[in-house]
């Protein structure tokens, strides 16, 4: 990728406007039609690319804004995983799903909505998808023998999506997985399934860690010490945390993790709609660089955008951009 010293963008999503939702419930209660409802993803997706270009970004993706959750844009297309469609009621509700059989290995089509990403910009393009762990925690199983062993057989299913995906052309992709923080003592087996997932994979691949962001508010507490020494035998390059909440805590530990992976600082909090100025992101990132050589580093905001208002997101992510270009300035690149 021919890209910036301190690469800039999104961890996912962006801002998800109040008629986008209202509009995803009035499908559910099925008063306007799938084609209508993805019409309107379509439009709501080249406004968000659009968002992201004129801020500045060096890295889009399509805004998340066709997923519902983390969750559901990959249960409804999961072969073998039974949905109760009528346990949606609001678009942000999770559906009730089950598997109670093994996981067919079969595509989800997820390279239709990163073709269209890809040609709505001529910027690099990242494209995400919820990793196996977090899918493990939200779908019932009444078949398999524990969490482990239904996680592995998710990883199976997109292994094989995350190379069609390359296929189609794609060079970055992330794998979110917030859950390992409210489940630390998973590390162990989430780390090898998670090497079960990206197993002969041709591209970038990050992970997204942080503490949860529903509703606009954590989930969980703690320390990213949990990660260490395990993550390392993760085979991905990079790793994608959460600072700007949390302040300088855990800082400390890029240390040791910029020695494998490439790390993406997070430097806008998300969690609050007061907008950082440009020169509160480069006061961040420089104590990022007080750990990590900027080589090592990407920009981003701690988590996705998804419950900020348009504005505001539209606000973090420019100064976001200010601010690291001041940096860069400041190394002379």
């Amino acid at each position: 990728m021919s890209l910036p010293i301190l690469p800039t963008t999104v961890v996912g999503s962006y801002s998800m406007p109040g008629w986008l939702e209202r509009l995803k419930t009035e499908y559910f209660a099925r008063r306007i039609s799938r084609v209508d409802l993805d019409e309107i993803h379509d439009t709501a997706v080249k406004a968000a690319i659009k968002d992201q270009e004129i801020a500045g970004l060096d890295i889009v993706t399509d805004g998340e804004l066709r997923r519902d959750n983390l969750v559901d844009y990959f249960v409804e297309r999961m072969p073998g995983v039974q949905i109760d469609r009528a346990s949606k009621k609001f678009y942000y509700d999770f559906y009730d799903s089950v598997v109670e059989r093994k996981l067919p290995h079969a595509s989800l089509g997820l390279a239709k909505d990163f073709l269209f990403l890809k040609a709505n910009t001529d910027r690099e393009a990242k494209f995400c998808v919820t990793g196996p762990h977090s899918l493990s925690k939200r779908i019932r199983n009444t078949f398999y023998p524990n969490e482990e062993a239904f996680a592995t057989d998710i990883a199976g299913v997109l292994n094989l999506e995350l190379k069609e995906l390359v296929k189609a052309g794609a060079r970055f992709l992330q794998i979110d997985e917030p859950y390992l923080s409210g489940f630390p003592d998973d590390l162990p087996w989430a780390v090898n399934v998670l090497n079960t997932l990206v197993a002969g994979v041709q591209a970038k691949i990050g992970v997204h860690i942080c503490y949860g962001n529903r509703y606009g508010k954590p989930s969980w507490e703690g320390s990213y010490k949990y990660l260490l020494p395990k993550i390392f035998e993760a085979k991905v390059q990079q790793l994608t945390l959460e600072f700007a909440r949390r302040g300088e805590e855990d800082l400390d530990i890029l240390r040791e993790l910029a020695k494998s992976f490439e790390i993406g600082v997070g430097t806008i909090d998300v969690k609050t709609n007061a907008v950082e100025t440009a020169d509160v992101v480069a006061e961040r990132i420089r104590k990022a660089l007080e750990f990590a050589p900027a080589e090592r580093l990407f920009i981003l905001p701690d988590c996705g955008c998804f419950h900020l208002p348009r504005d505001v997101a539209f606000a973090k992510l420019s100064a976001m951009v200010e601010g690291t270009r001041a940096v860069r300035k400041e190394l002379g690149k």
